[in-house]
């Protein structure tokens, strides 16, 4: 292993927040992107994009929130280069320990005619003027040249010199569209590097999407040729193929260190949980074969392969599971465990909750443990999941009852609870139990959003197993997710149902939600 003393840090820009969630049914509530935005603080990611202010109230809103809860990394807002996005990243950031203004515009021939609709020169011009203007309000200015892989070096080079002469401390080389090759881009970084007036102020950063599947590759070897700055997001979700994966890059660099010469400063061991949480909050699941998260990632079915693992971990595995946070032996709690046992595990987990939800989450566990007499880690982390509602419950749950049969239609029984405490029963009938049940759901609360996605899984293996469902609904335009957990798969499936119903209807409730609904991005 190379000495520490030769090894380079470079920054880890996430933008999870902004790029991530703007992908098809990626979308989070304000208080669940405030709950990323925390476990990101705790991986250790140096600069956090927590949204685009200038978008949407609401986002304006929740980037407003989360500036004024993180307190050690900085917090980003998206601008394009114009003053009122500007005004509103300010405005957003205003109680951020460490804001940074990231401000964008494209420089590629194809965008700059078609869509800018705008000369070379007028790029320059609106480039510097929009950093200067930023620059009034925060000393940290970014400035990203979008579409830079599909732009002239040279113009960039100039763009760029125009941009730290105004002012910015970090420029952005983005492979907007996914359309580099690691070669070129590594030299591509380089060149700019090199010949940018004022390079050597600034930090170099590169924002690469995955739509040949290279991001990874791209940004590495935008390091290895001198990049600052990666900008990279949790589970690579992100704008159609996604964005560079945030735990593939860092752990590509842990592991070859020796090769590299460069690392982080992220607590990778944060790197799972973080990783089983977007997933959740998004509805999003990772596939099994995700390299440092899926699955499959550390599991061994050929036999010479667990002979040799079962020999020396080493013969097969380049990492260990601990070093990204999954249990190597996980904790066997049954009915008989304790609150201490039980709340040490949350810690061993990464899981914080307060006294309230630890009271609910701790009862449902002993009520899950006389279901399934052993509870793992998987378990504990739905129930903590289901028991920190996102957002205010209109609707709760009182009892189910289905009919169903070969030979008969389905009829789903279910009776919901107000917030203002009324009861509302009904009865319907459907192609089978859920959809009998999904009906008399949208009959009592009026409305018929169309269900998107329905997505059933088991959160571990058995036939003891809680079932996870994950549902999209839309309703005028809109979209949101919800996530329900049980033993009894249609029981999850309605819980699931009423999260997303729950998250829609304070949306849509302004004096529930104190706010008006985001626009989507």
């Amino acid at each position: 292993m190379t000495n520490n003393e030769n090894v380079r840090r470079i920054t880890i820009f996430d933008t999870t927040l902004r790029d991530g969630e703007q992908a098809p049914g990626c979308s989070m509530n304000p208080q669940e992107k405030l709950e990323v935005a925390k476990r990101l603080e705790k991986l250790g990611v140096d600069i956090m994009e927590a949204g685009f202010p200038a978008s949407s109230p609401g986002d304006l809103e929740s980037v407003k929130t989360i500036a004024g809860v993180i307190r050690n990394c900085t917090v980003a807002g998206l601008c394009r280069s114009r003053e009122k996005d500007i005004d509103a990243g300010r405005e957003a950031l205003a109680r951020a320990v460490s804001p940074r203004l990231h401000i964008f515009l494209a420089t590629s021939p194809i965008h700059m005619e078609y869509k800018l609709k705008m000369t070379a020169d007028q790029v320059v011009e609106q480039a510097a003027a929009a950093v200067k203007y930023a620059k009034k309000f925060c000393s940290d200015v970014e400035f990203s040249a979008e579409d830079a892989s599909r732009s002239d070096p040279d113009f960039v080079c100039r763009v760029f010199g125009a941009a730290i002469a105004a002012g910015a401390t970090t420029v952005n080389i983005p492979d907007t569209v996914g359309y580099a090759m690691p070669n070129e881009f590594g030299g591509l970084v380089r060149y700019i590097k090199e010949h940018t007036p004022g390079g050597e102020k600034v930090k170099f950063s590169v924002h690469v999407h995955n739509d040949l599947g290279l991001a990874v590759a791209n940004s590495l070897a935008a390091i290895q040729n001198g990049a600052d700055q990666i900008e990279c997001t949790i589970n690579g979700i992100g704008e159609r193929a996604g964005n560079a994966s945030l735990e593939e890059i860092v752990m590509a660099l842990r592991v070859r260190k020796d090769y590299l010469h460069i690392d982080t400063r992220l607590d990778t061991t944060q790197i799972y949980g973080t990783s089983r949480l977007v997933s959740q909050v998004t509805g999003v699941k990772v596939q099994p074969n995700k390299a440092i998260v899926g699955d499959n990632a550390f599991a061994h079915e050929a036999g010479i392969h667990q002979h040799g693992v079962l020999a020396n971990r080493a013969t097969y595995e380049i990492m260990t599971p601990e070093s990204v946070g999954i249990s190597k032996n996980q904790m066997v709690l049954g009915k008989h465990s304790g609150r201490h046992a039980f709340e040490d595990r949350l810690k061993d987990l990464g899981l914080s909750v307060d006294a309230q939800t630890l009271e609910t989450v701790f009862a449902e566990f002993k009520n899950l443990a006389d279901k399934k007499k052993v509870v793992s880690d998987r378990d504990i982390e739905a129930l903590v999941m289901g028991a920190s509602a996102s957002v205010p419950e209109t609707w709760k749950l009182d009892h189910w009852a289905v009919n169903t049969g070969s030979a008969l239609g389905a009829s789903g029984t279910i009776r919901l609870q107000h917030r203002d405490g009324t009861f509302q029963k009904l009865v319907s009938m459907g192609d089978g139990p859920i959809d009998s049940i999904f009906k008399a759901i949208n009959q009592i609360i009026g409305k018929e959003p169309e269900l998107e996605l329905y997505e059933l899984g088991a959160i571990t293996g058995g036939s003891a197993s809680q079932g996870e469902t994950m549902v999209k609904i839309s309703y005028q335009g809109r979209h949101w997710n919800g996530r329900g957990v049980s033993t009894d798969v249609v029981e999850s499936s309605i819980k699931a149902y009423i999260s997303a119903i729950n998250a829609m209807e304070w949306e849509l409730t302004p004096l529930a939600s104190g706010q008006e609904g985001a626009a989507q991005k």
